[in-house]
């Protein structure tokens, strides 16, 4: 038998008869299902427009799907928790909560892969702006401004407390000056923001950057996890006042969003997190004016310094500010006359709309929120040292407190706030 040899005339015993086995008919056995280097450099135009797309979602893909199965996991965890394991009518645990710490669980035991990082870098710095922005829907401009007044002068103090806290307490721990500067206006303003934001501008360094980052990310998380249930505690579930605690107590505004949608999930209170994002959006504003004033302050303190870049405005107020006065400038506008939008909308449409963009809002906040967890590796504290954490403690429990005595002061002006 030509191709092989018999053995005691056993026509099975020819091993190229299995040689095919497994093959399916018809079908080419590819060598490589990807494109060669030789077809990528032949496609030109649309193609390679396309081409670069489909790459580029291929990157974004795990991270996002991840992120986005944790929401879904802190739903239902939330649900069975409430009505299969203890049979009441609402959970005793928020959704969000539960996918925070999913993600905290898993980035500190198994770990992350590198293929979820750019979906994941995607869920905080876009979802989560989106989900920021997309909130305004739920508020007029008129209770915007309402609400910017009455926390106006709580943030002012607040971010003057913070500011003299950690200045003092840097140079009582002996903290370098610029890490010093970029801690103290992550905590008083934007949290993370504030400190990309004023680096340049003090020629902080790259480690500087990152342990001012670190340590306002770790008080953050903190904040953000146990905030929503001390401001319930001390407020008597006032939503009103837990709001302004939240967007004043709180540094990065990831964090007070997160903080305000787990206060709502859990108290069934929406306007908590209405009011916070408001508080937490007009402290963002204050980067126009504090920052410069930290880097004059920093440069005549240390006469060796040169003075660094300026930043332009578009760089110390974040974009989805604009964005979130844009949907109240919206609703402000579909909720004048007798008809949405001089009749283009009815009644009940408007409502189902805003209704749906709220609920993409939380959905945003909540993918981009699992991401945090995701995103947050607690060994890496060790490599902080005491000093930022003492100065990150220390002034958080301030601000804390003065934002809680401010507001019960403040109390008998916010009824009608809410």
């Amino acid at each position: 038998m030509a191709g092989g040899t018999l053995s005691g005339g056993d026509p099975y015993s020819n091993p190229e008869l299995f040689r095919f086995v497994g093959s399916m008919e018809g079908v080419p056995d590819f060598v490589e299902l990807a494109e060669t280097p030789a077809e990528r450099a032949a496609r030109e135009g649309w193609r390679a427009r396309g081409h670069a797309s489909l790459e580029m979602a291929g990157q974004l893909a795990p991270g996002l799907v991840l992120a986005l199965a944790l929401a879904l996991l802190g739903r239902r965890a939330s649900s069975w928790i409430g009505t299969g394991l203890f049979e009441l009518e609402k959970s005793p645990v928020s959704p969000i909560l539960i996918a925070i710490l999913a993600g905290l669980l898993i980035r500190n035991t198994v770990g992350l892969p590198a293929i979820y990082e750019a979906g994941l870098k995607l869920c905080l710095k876009r979802i989560l702006r989106i989900g920021v922005a997309l909130l305004g829907i739920r508020l007029s401009l008129s209770a915007v401004g309402q609400i910017g007044l009455v926390a106006l002068p709580i943030i002012v103090a607040c971010i003057a407390t913070a500011l003299l806290t950690v200045s003092w307490v840097s140079r009582a721990l002996s903290l370098p000056a610029r890490l010093g500067t970029l801690v103290a206006v992550g905590t008083a303003i934007c949290g993370n923001t504030a400190i990309v934001a004023t680096g340049p501008v003090i020629e902080a360094s790259e480690d500087e950057i990152s342990y001012a980052v670190g340590t306002i990310t770790v008080f953050g998380l903190i904040a953000l996890l146990i905030h929503p249930f001390i401001a319930h505690a001390v407020f008597g579930g006032d939503a009103t006042q837990a709001g302004l605690f939240l967007g004043t107590a709180i540094h990065d505004t990831a964090q007070v969003a997160g903080a305000g949608l787990l206060y709502g999930q859990q108290y069934a209170s929406p306007e908590a997190l209405d009011i916070a994002t408001v508080t937490k959006l007009v402290r963002n504003l204050f980067m126009i004016g504090v920052i410069p004033l930290m880097a004059l302050a920093y440069h005549r303190s240390t006469p060796k310094s040169t003075p660094g870049s300026g930043l332009a405005l578009r760089e110390m107020v974040p974009f989805f500010v604009f964005g979130f006065l844009a949907m109240a400038a919206l609703r402000t506008l579909g909720d004048m006359g007798d008809a949405p939008f001089g009749g283009l909308l009815d009644t009940e449409q408007w409502a189902e709309l805003i209704a749906a963009t709220s609920t993409l809002s939380a959905w945003g906040l909540t993918i981009a929120m699992a991401s945090v967890g995701l995103g947050t590796h607690l060994a890496r504290l060790r490599r902080l040292g005491l000093r930022p954490l003492g100065v990150g403690l220390v002034a958080a429990a301030t601000v804390g407190v003065v934002s809680a005595a401010l507001i019960h002061l403040a109390a008998p002006w916010l009824g009608g706030l809410g």
